[in-house]
């Protein structure tokens, strides 16, 4: 199936196609409320001449189009109730749909794509899309089918009156409308350019807000205040050279319909002194050529509008015409982890124009195998989980559980048999039931309350006044980072995946709530191949077997005790975190 979001016409049509009944309701609407417009000031016209033509028998002749007159405005209200009820059912669901559809498609988006997008701008574009689509939509039926139609049924009633109020209607209507296509295509521009400029600075305000612990910490209010400031200078201006293009397009417009009322004028009053019109059509022709005028001023302001909703939209789609690079295989397996053996065969894999983090790794970790990684920062202990969970994809090679290619299984298939602890805990807004039974969503309510009292969460989540009900805040912020840790650990735990991801878990505890959660942590390890990133050596005691990471390869492995022996580097870690006079590492030298 063809990308929806690679062009605008193809993204409204999909989204239109589930209200194809409704919208063909509104075109529906908007086809007699154009008649109407014609016929509603043909009946004054019929009302006139037979009040001037007719005086002695003025019943018979002006009763007709009177009920004619007083039917049109039933009908007007009938068509406005029919118009209501329509926009009532489609454009909530219109752009709920949008939304929710726009939503799940970044979602599948590789963990690349969200580090290098900033929330606020990706959300900022969702909801500029939600908007502006059903201005689109709204425009085409509203503004350029039923005034089009207007316009074709008021011209036929002016050439039937006489045909000089046609042409002179004609003459100039061609005339405005390129114009005005030109001037508004200029403006699509322009308005691309504001619209991408007030994306940015949402994305700075989100971004400042997310980071509010780090400009409180530092104190960089007024330099956050000056950042700001200098992205809203570049908004202003170009929302003003828009908004300037916009004035004169306005300008232009309004002398050449001043124009036209000039002509009409003069056509007017020249056809009837010649006696070619009767007092109803001189009515008729200004009140039909004033309505026109109006509604064709009124169309050519909405060309203004509808190209900045439509650059709006072309600026929004941008992010979305890249197609998700964590889409599964077509006809993908899920994974079946009976085992749970991990296979780094041939791994080769760099950041985005980066240096490789690994170049042809090979590491095989045996089912139910509990493995720790240790080096400095950078040495790629974090990234093999990163890789094991698809959220980056590797340049070659092939990584494998229990012989299958996870680049070839169901990505939803392999995270929900892998458990992940991360070293920073980031929380939903939500509930603490609802952020533990965030590991596994079929759990009950007492499977939730005994996983939080494996990870020792339970007694502080009842001292709280809400318990198991209260909102930790945003990113969990209401909590203090051991809360968050234990969360996480007890999500992990619920989870009860074969695979199990320690990345620094217990690293935000004190010694005394560490050792209490080390024998969860040891239970919940058994029979389970288990990795375990840490920094703090002496959360490695149990491990089978531990890996030391040096720019991408494995330098030393093998159990704590025989790392010791080898007095490598694994050995001159933990003399340095033992309290030992730092020796200068040799590869920091």
């Amino acid at each position: 199936m063809k990308n929806p979001y690679q062009s605008l016409p193809r993204f409204l049509r999909h989204f239109a196609k589930p209200y194809r009944w409704h919208i063909a309701g509104l075109f529906l609407v908007g086809l007699v409320w154009a008649a109407y417009f014609s016929l509603n000031p043909t009946m004054i016209k019929l009302i006139i001449d037979a009040v001037s033509d007719h005086p002695d028998d003025l019943i018979a002749h002006a009763l007709g189009p009177i009920l004619g007159y007083l039917g049109m405005g039933l009908v007007l209200v009938a068509l406005s109730t029919a118009y209501d009820y329509l926009i009532l059912k489609l454009i909530p669901r219109f752009k709920a749909d949008i939304i929710e559809k726009t939503h799940t498609y970044l979602q599948n988006h590789s963990y690349n794509f969200f580090q290098t997008n900033l929330a606020g701008s990706l959300s900022n574009k969702i909801s500029d899309l939600s908007k502006n689509a059903v201005a689109i939509v709204t425009s085409i039926i509203d503004d350029f089918f039923s005034r089009t139609l207007l316009f074709v049924f008021g011209l036929s009633t002016l050439f039937w009156v006489h045909p000089l109020f046609a042409l002179a209607m004609v003459a100039w209507s061609v005339l405005f409308f390129l114009l005005s296509y030109f001037l508004a295509k200029k403006s699509e521009q322009l308005s691309v350019d504001y619209s991408e400029a007030r994306s940015t600075v949402m994305g700075k305000v989100v971004d400042a807000i997310t980071n509010i612990f780090n400009v409180k910490l530092f104190a960089t209010q007024k330099y956050e205040h000056g950042y700001l400031r200098k992205h809203l200078g570049e908004m202003i201006g170009k929302e003003q050279r828009f908004h300037w293009y916009l004035l004169k397009l306005k300008l232009i417009q309004s002398i050449s319909i001043t124009l036209l009322l000039l002509v009409m004028m003069g056509l007017l009053l020249y056809t009837r002194s010649q006696g070619l019109i009767t007092v109803g059509d001189f009515a008729l022709v200004l009140t039909l050529t004033t309505g026109i005028v109006d509604e064709t001023f009124y169309l050519a302001l909405q060309f203004v509008s509808f190209s900045e909703d439509v650059g709006i939209c072309k600026q929004a789609l941008s992010i979305f015409s890249k197609q998700p690079e964590a889409v599964d295989p077509h006809h993908a397996p899920s994974l079946n982890v009976e085992q749970g053996q991990i296979v780094f065969d041939h791994v080769s894999f760099n950041y985005v124009n980066g240096k490789p983090v690994y170049e042809d790794l090979n590491l095989t970790i045996s089912a139910g195998e509990k493995v720790g990684l240790v080096g400095l920062s950078g040495s790629g202990k974090s990234t093999l989980a990163h890789l094991l969970l698809r959220l980056y994809e590797v340049s070659n090679g092939k990584i494998l559980i229990d012989g299958q290619d996870i680049a070839e299984v169901k990505r939803e298939s392999l995270i929900r048999n892998i458990a992940m602890i991360p070293q920073d805990s980031i929380l939903f807004h939500r509930s603490v039931m609802e952020n533990i039974h965030y590991g596994r969503l079929d759990a009950t309510e007492a499977e939730v309350i005994e996983a939080s009292q494996k990870a020792y969460c339970h007694p502080f989540i009842l001292q709280m006044k809400e318990g198991y009900q209260t909102i930790v805040g945003e990113r969990g912020v209401r909590l203090s980072g051991g809360q968050r840790q234990r969360l996480a650990i007890a999500r992990a735990i619920l989870k009860n995946a074969p695979i199990l991801i320690l990345d620094e878990a217990t690293s935000a505890l004190d010694s005394f709530t560490e050792q209490q959660i080390q024998e969860s942590l040891l239970h919940l390890m058994e029979n389970r191949t288990t990795l375990v990133i840490a920094h703090r050596l002496s959360t490695l005691y149990h491990m089978d077997r531990i890996l030391v990471f040096e720019q991408g390869k494995v330098i030393e492995e093998g159990t704590h005790a025989e790392l010791l022996d080898k007095n490598g580097r694994y050995a001159q870690l933990w003399r340095m975190q033992a309290g030992e006079a730092p020796a200068k590492l040799p590869y920091l030298v």
